[in-house]
């Protein structure tokens, strides 16, 4: 795990890079803001008040010197930033909407990204995941050519590091929306210095059972390698022969992956959610994330059942996304 973390502390020297805290009032996030501002990562920024958040520090004992403060309520540029977020909503919100709207700490948070004013936002330590992807959807969008974003895990554990999705977001995904997450998950790989072999998972290998659920399956794998030849990517395939050389060899001997996949795509959320968790307590994996992807700009959600150390983990990868 510390491996993965030097390498993007890494990166983000010398880059240092502006991340929004919108549940600033959380002890777990107080405590990693002050640690992030410290060990000079990043720039964080809390929102809410100065009084309250330096009485909450002082508590904690935790210094807030090195921490910037944003107040809704008191923001120099709330005007602009009600103007823009009309603009942005294109007639489904009016300025007196606005102005209720962006005193929610995610939309004022995740608006401070899309102007420029922040570099990513981490939210979720107490709320739902709707409460923070609904504002990112709707105000910084989906990438050119992605439809859906998509929450992926980096599962480590000792020197291996593997890429689970969609383990978060999306309950049911049609053969298109499996394409895009498995070329984002490709992406993210990368991020994490892992060269992507792509595996699109089902209940069959290659055929060898027949249902709507495998085609949808293998139709994605169409759509993704026409999208990008240059990938290493194949399917369907159930998880051993996507895993194990062996057995790839015997149930599928003429395709791509052959036993040695890095990233896995899972056919819906159901199957990505248990995956990832039996990984983590049965195979001792260190699970990072979610991992927002697909977005314009970085937003990543947290569990409410996080610890501090997940939030410094979750805004170090955040920083390291919006370079």
């Amino acid at each position: 795990m510390s491996n993965l973390f030097d390498t993007l502390k890494g990166r983000l020297s010398g880059n240092s890079r502006r991340i929004v805290f919108p549940e600033g009032y959380d002890e777990r996030i107080l405590t990693a803001a002050s640690q992030l501002a410290a060990d000079g990562l990043i720039e964080p920024v809390l929102v809410g008040t100065r009084e309250k958040l330096e009485q909450k520090a002082k508590e904690l004992k935790l210094s807030l010197d090195q921490v910037e403060v944003i107040d809704p309520t008191n923001y120099a540029e709330f005007e602009e930033m009600v103007i823009s977020f009309v603009e942005r909503r294109k007639g489904k919100a009016t300025e007196e909407d606005a102005r209720k709207i962006l005193l929610d700490e995610n939309y004022f948070g995740t608006m401070l990204v899309y102007m420029d004013k922040a570099d990513g936002l981490v939210s979720g330590a107490a709320h739902s995941t709707a409460d923070t992807v609904r504002p990112a959807l709707q105000i910084i969008k989906t990438q050119p050519g992605i439809k859906k974003t998509s929450g992926v895990f980096i599962m480590v554990r000792e020197n291996e590091k593997y890429v689970f999705a969609d383990c978060a977001i999306n309950i049911a995904p049609d053969s298109q929306d499996l394409a895009e997450i498995a070329l984002a998950s490709a992406d993210t790989a990368q991020l994490f210095d892992i060269d992507p072999r792509v595996a699109m998972l089902s209940f069959s290998t290659k055929g060898s059972a027949k249902s709507d659920e495998t085609e949808k399956v293998a139709a994605a794998v169409k759509i993704a390698k026409e999208q990008r030849p240059d990938l290493a990517l194949d399917g369907e395939f159930q998880f051993d022969a996507a895993f194990v050389p062996s057995v790839a060899e015997k149930k599928a001997p003429n395709a791509e992956i052959k036993g040695d996949a890095n990233v896995f795509v899972f056919p819906g959320l159901e199957a990505g959610n248990i995956g990832y968790k039996i990984a983590q307590r049965l195979g001792n994996f260190d699970a990072v994330g979610p991992i927002l992807q697909g977005l314009n700009k970085p937003v990543n959600d947290l569990s409410r059942g996080c610890n501090s150390d997940d939030v410094y983990k979750l805004a170090i990868i955040t920083a390291a996304q919006s370079l």
